[in-house]
């Protein structure tokens, strides 16, 4: 079995989410239609105070963790909204995976793994038929990032500062040659 799915790995702030962005821009610049979530920092005079979830599809933002956060899982000096990842994030990858040529799950950290329904999410979508482009985070070892990594149609790409500038035309390339276009 070919590898269809893709995953990026690397330490925090090396690119990840960036060659993501560039490929989905390259794809969707050719007709793909890509689908998903996307996590981007919030920053607020320079500092990281936390991250939100963006719907690639609707445009649709939540908060999926941030310093002021009253409830939810901690994490670091963050607390996850379980709320707004499940209702944004969980969404948009349940409509990619109904919906899109490649489902996009930006990312599978310690954050968003405190939801059941965001790991369900992501093991119907791996198994949905599509492709799925994701960045998992890499110190996370747990049951079901290990399973993820194990998976023999996956394949593990870690962004260095030498590749991640050619990555997004590789994967652009890959994942063309897999939807048949």
């Amino acid at each position: 079995m070919d590898k269809r799915h893709i995953f990026l790995t690397g330490p925090p702030r090396i690119g990840k989410t960036t060659v993501v962005l560039r490929v989905v821009e390259e794809l969707k610049g050719r007709g793909v239609k890509v689908g998903g979530m996307l996590s981007r920092e919030i920053l607020e005079g320079g500092l990281r105070v936390g991250f939100k979830i963006l719907d690639l599809e609707s445009g649709d933002e939540g908060i999926l963790a941030h310093i002021k956060q009253k409830n939810g899982p901690q994490v670091g000096k963050y607390r996850v909204c379980l709320e707004d990842l499940e209702r944004v994030g969980v969404g948009a990858i349940v409509k990619a995976a109904n919906l899109s040529d490649l489902i996009v799950v930006d990312e599978i950290g310690p954050m968003e793994l405190y939801s059941k329904v965001f790991r369900e999410a992501v093991l119907r979508a791996l198994d949905s038929g599509k492709i799925l482009l994701g960045t998992i985070h890499y110190r996370v070892k747990t049951s079901f990032t290990n399973m993820i990594r194990g998976r023999v149609d996956v394949e593990i790409i870690t962004v260095t500062y030498s590749n991640r500038d050619e990555l997004p035309k590789t994967i652009s390339r890959e994942i063309l040659n897999r939807i048949g276009r």
